[in-house]
């Protein structure tokens, strides 16, 4: 039997998350929001199925629906500083490196739902390029799921959402992107079950090639069986 031809998309823009698809902070997301669930009455494992992808106060509304935004504002000024003081665990994701190498001279912006500080602090500490073009959460007046983010970043890159894909790994960061007419590549185990126009375990499984005509192609590696 023949395998089957990895599948392929050609764009001419990347804009890229940060937490779960270039970098590995589940370590210090869960130490934080498991002490904000239990401080406030909350199951933490219930919790931390909503937390990937969103801004904190977004977060906090939807586990705490009745409770007054400002209270979840101050908790998320809060929780910022503490996050971006922790970087115990924060490593990158499996073939980042090598990957922000490979576009470092194609058209790209980060688009993440964390302040600007914790933005530098994480991308450092993982030892990764911060893109020229960033989206933090002090840029967009809503959070992912909206496509706020997304849309901003193909803007000041300079393309249409329809030529750029978008790198993500949670449900709100992809329910984001398609809401910004953008195709996806999926990365890790919580885009697996997203439908993402690609999927990967890692960045260490994309290709990444420069076309002559300035488009980008990229190709999900086959496995390699064991």
């Amino acid at each position: 039997m023949t395998a089957a031809t990895p599948p392929v998309l050609t764009t001419r823009a990347l804009l890229l998350d940060m937490d779960g698809t270039l970098v590995n902070s589940d370590a210090v997301v869960e130490r934080c929001w498991r002490g904000w669930a239990t401080e406030h009455g909350l199951d933490p494992d219930e919790a931390l199925k909503v937390v990937h992808g969103r801004q904190g106060y977004a977060t906090m509304a939807a586990l705490l629906p009745d409770r007054p935004m400002e209270l979840n504002l101050a908790d998320n000024r809060a929780m910022l500083a503490q996050e971006t003081a922790d970087l115990d665990g924060v490593v990158p994701i499996a073939g980042a490196p090598a990957f922000m190498a490979a576009i470092s001279g194609l058209p790209h912006a980060l688009v993440t739902s964390a302040d600007g500080p914790l933005a530098q602090a994480r991308m450092t500490a993982a030892g990764l390029r911060m893109p020229d073009i960033r989206v933090t959460a002090e840029c967009v007046g809503a959070s992912k799921p909206d496509p706020e983010g997304f849309l901003k970043g193909a803007a000041e890159l300079g393309f249409d959402p329809a030529d750029c894909v978008a790198f993500e790994d949670s449900e709100a960061g992809i329910a984001a992107a398609r809401g910004a007419g953008m195709r996806v590549v999926g990365v890790g185990p919580r885009a697996a079950a997203l439908a993402p126009d690609i999927h990967v375990p890692d960045l260490s499984h994309l290709r990444v090639t420069a076309r002559p005509d300035g488009t980008i192609e990229l190709q999900r590696q086959p496995e390699i069986a064991s």
